[in-house]
């Protein structure tokens, strides 16, 4: 009987592999600029065999969707550095881990915030404990990760309000972990980066805090407005965010009602006077013109649907749409380190909220990789599951803050 069990388990699990390894043939776009594509073949192969596995456990009452999915990332493997101290602790009631070099220093450090990405549910202390390692080491600073809370149980605007009030007492209390208040970076990647930007943004002119030398923003979502960019277009299937899963994440977090899918993606809900007022900053007329390939149609916003915009208007909130801040507040914005990737749906992104900071005379400074794809940093310590792109992100971020 046991024998017969096992049997049915394999079948099933193995059956369930080969679904995933069509969806992916059938679904997927490997970019030729990509290095090691059967190596990424197998890695989104993977990933949609743990993404079709969590939806049966959901269907079958055994477990959550996202919540076998954040025990799988719980998984990785954290490696520890003889160099940090490593400290799990919490401020107010968000938990975070402390990274600090054990050398002794003749003057206070460098400080670091970290806001990881993770479209919402994803993105562990755990899972982002050996890149903030690396980042405090080579460095040679004290490095911040914020735990915020997450999907299922908790919705927008709670990653907002976890990444603010967590930096706010963190540089209340720089003394006490030894850090420089002149020289704090806030940096994050994905939805990280995003909230990095609002971060940034609510902070400026609070006289009794320190001023923030640098925002890093690695591949961030600067607005969830235009989905019609040439690289919403060009990427949409280059794993590992499809253009389907970043709705998905999107709509979730956000609390938005999945009737309104093909409203929000074609821009229906936005209404023609808010549009004439941000198309100078939302528009593809902002992206270079090298970046839109042949076959790229541009956005067409219509007819519209006052009810998608009734229920949806938080869409338009700074803390989802950094990229509409006001002239008067992104001109006080210190200097900014900016990462885009390729072959990555949120690409554009970057693009516009480089021209928005540009044109309000902040400094900026811009890496673009062109081998890149959405996610690849977090595969910089993975030996076999290692990525040439996700190493250049890394020292280009490294070198750029030890240079400030």
């Amino acid at each position: 009987m046991l024998l017969l069990c096992l049997l049915l388990l394999s079948s099933f699990l193995v059956g369930v592999f080969l679904w995933a390894v069509c969806q992916h043939f059938l679904t997927a776009d490997i970019p030729s600029t990509l290095q090691h594509p059967i190596k990424l073949r197998f890695l989104h192969c993977m990933f949609l065999y743990m993404v079709i596995l969590a939806e049966i456990f959901e269907k079958l009452g055994i477990c959550s969707k996202l919540r076998f999915l954040q025990l799988l990332q719980n998984g990785v493997r954290v490696k520890r550095d003889a160099r940090l101290v490593v400290t799990d602790l919490y401020l107010g009631t968000t938990p975070v881990r402390l990274f600090q070099p054990k050398a002794a220093s003749s003057s206070p450090r460098r400080g670091i915030i970290f806001f990881p990405g993770g479209g919402g549910f994803l993105g562990s202390l755990d899972s982002y404990h050996n890149l903030c390692s690396q980042l405090a080491v080579e460095t040679d600073s004290v490095l911040l990760l914020i735990g915020y809370r997450k999907l299922p149980d908790h919705h927008y605007p709670c990653i907002f309000q976890d990444c603010l009030n967590t930096s706010i007492l963190f540089l209340k209390g720089l003394k006490t972990y030894g850090v420089d208040p002149s020289r704090v970076v806030i940096c994050g990647d994905s939805l990280g980066g995003g909230n990095v930007a609002c971060v940034i943004q609510h902070l400026v002119g609070r006289s009794d805090l320190p001023r923030i030398r640098a925002q890093v923003l690695i591949y961030p979502v600067t607005q969830v407005i235009n989905l019609q960019l040439p690289s919403h277009q060009q990427n949409r299937n280059v794993p590992f965010l499809s253009q389907k899963i970043m709705m998905i994440c999107m709509l979730k977090y956000l609390v938005v009602n999945f009737h309104w899918w093909d409203t929000i993606l074609s821009g229906a809900f936005i209404p023609p006077d808010i549009w004439r007022k941000y198309s100078k900053w939302l528009s593809s007329d902002n992206i270079p013109k090298s970046f839109r390939k042949p076959g790229y149609q541009p956005e067409f916003h219509g007819p519209f649907n006052e009810a998608a915009y009734l229920e949806n208007k938080h869409l338009f909130d700074i803390t989802n749409a950094p990229l509409l801040g006001d002239d008067e507040v992104i001109a006080q914005l210190p200097e900014a380190f900016l990462v885009s990737c390729e072959n990555d749906v949120l690409r554009d992104d970057t693009l516009l909220y480089m021209k928005r900071l540009k044109d309000q005379g902040v400094p900026v400074m811009w890496y673009h990789v062109e081998d890149g794809f959405h996610g690849s940093l977090i595969f910089f310590d993975k030996k076999f599951f290692f990525f040439p792109c996700a190493l250049k992100i890394i020292n280009a971020v490294i070198s750029y803050i030890t240079s400030i």
